[in-house]
């Protein structure tokens, strides 16, 4: 356990705070953020590996990414007002 712990304190070290990274290694996650925020801090992991998301917004976006982001959007909604220490919120800003 303390190995473990020593590996996320070395990758806290390493992270920009509310600067998302992919994690291509990690087996289930795709992103790390070391969210601050008032005098807290907190490793999120975040978003599916491998998920195929709509993405950022493009001139002539298909109908069917509109509908798929704006699905994220209302189901997430409530999770996405906490804030920047919540997963949800990062996976709307970096994801879609």
């Amino acid at each position: 356990m303390a190995k473990r712990r020593m590996a996320g304190q070395a990758l806290k070290d390493s992270l920009s705070p509310n600067k998302p990274r992919r994690t291509p290694d990690h087996p289930t996650k795709s992103h790390v953020v070391l969210a601050k925020e008032g005098g807290r801090e907190k490793l999120i992991r975040f978003g599916e590996q491998g998920a195929k998301t709509a993405g950022k917004p493009k001139a002539g976006e298909s109908e069917k990414m509109k509908k798929k982001r704006a699905s994220f959007k209302a189901r997430h909604s409530k999770n996405i007002k906490k804030g920047k220490m919540s997963a949800a919120y990062w996976a709307d800003k970096a994801k879609w």
